[in-house]
């Protein structure tokens, strides 16, 4: 990304809401799955801030989605690629979990909270994704071992991470599985 802008939730949710009023005024309705920074703004409220929008487009007229998402940028003065699916490499498959968001137009989902949690353990770049695995780590049943955490992330890794994430796993296992994390406050 060429710039320094970040999104908080209020920006997130500014855009987005424009994305789908752009959508429904034209008669038509925008799905997006999305990942990364913003989501972790968005649904689990464990970062302030995000440097763009992960997302995968959802919806079918994807052209026209995209013309939509650089309207908003022109208009919210934001990056071009405020809204990015540069998460594609570490979307093995897809697995749409809940609804984070919603509105005229447009409905936001995120992945199952495994496939969030194999996606950081195969990227494990910085602290970042290391608060961000430990956050996503809660979500799932406390009572799962860490060879079924394993087992349940192991479908959503790309190949040739497998490695990574397995240590990656017992590293975070090891510092936080006992020792719960609730908010990273940081941003991607």
């Amino acid at each position: 990304m060429t710039s320094m802008v970040t999104f908080n939730q209020e920006d997130i949710l500014r855009a987005l809401i424009r994305l789908g009023e752009l959508a429904s005024n034209a008669h038509h309705s925008v799905e997006l799955l999305i990942t990364g920074g913003a989501l972790m703004v968005l649904a689990y409220q464990s970062r302030l801030a995000t440097k763009d929008v992960d997302a995968l487009i959802l919806s079918p007229q994807a052209v026209l989605v995209r013309k939509w998402i650089q309207q908003v940028a022109r208009e919210q003065e934001l990056p071009e690629d405020w809204l990015n699916d540069a998460v594609k490499p570490f979307l093995v498959t897809i697995s749409p979990g809940p609804v984070v968001f919603q509105a005229t137009g447009l409905t936001v989902k995120s992945p199952l909270p495994e496939q969030m949690l194999a996606m950081k353990l195969a990227a494990w770049r910085d602290e970042g994704d290391i608060l961000d695995a430990a956050r996503i780590l809660q979500e799932l049943d406390s009572s799962l071992s860490q060879a079924e955490v394993w087992a349940l992330c192991v479908p959503y890794l790309p190949k040739g991470t497998e490695l990574k994430a397995q240590y990656a796993l017992e590293d975070l296992w090891s510092v936080y599985r006992d020792n719960p994390v609730k908010s990273g406050g940081g941003q991607e």
